[in-house]
């Protein structure tokens, strides 16, 4: 599994939408923004355990039905928008190539463990020497 994962074109699907916020009329006119939509749950060119990792993730991309939707609309140029919608999807299918190291869980040392005791009194006795004492 040293290699990258490949996705073929017909398992991906654009649809190019009007860009939103500021432009001028060029973003009135022309349909540069790229929804890329990628089924994660039904895609035959991920493994089990990849496609599992994915939609493990919580991430707001991807949808109940296991389909990642991503929008691209960075830049002015339809062209450059796909490219990089594309590169958005390779890094987040990259993401899930790799399972996380478990983790292992530790103890504090018993010197830790009385440096903090030390200190813990030490702050007690500087508080109990700001007390209030009753002068009578």
């Amino acid at each position: 599994m040293s290699g990258a994962i490949s996705i073929p074109e017909q398992e991906l699907s654009e649809r190019f939408v009007r860009s939103a916020g500021p432009g001028g009329q060029n973003v009135n006119k022309v349909a540069t923004a790229v929804e890329l939509r990628f089924d994660i749950a039904a895609s035959p060119s991920l493994s089990e355990a990849v496609r599992a990792r994915l939609l493990a993730k919580r991430d707001r991309r991807v949808t109940a039905d296991g389909v990642l939707v991503i929008n691209a609309q960075r830049f002015r140029t339809q062209d450059r928008n796909r490219q990089d919608a594309r590169e958005r999807l390779a890094a987040f299918v990259e993401s899930g190539r790799h399972a996380p190291k478990p983790r292992i869980a530790t103890k504090p040392s018993r010197a830790a463990k009385a440096r903090r005791l030390d200190a813990k009194r030490e702050r007690s006795t500087i508080k109990k020497g700001r007390a209030q004492r009753d002068w009578d």
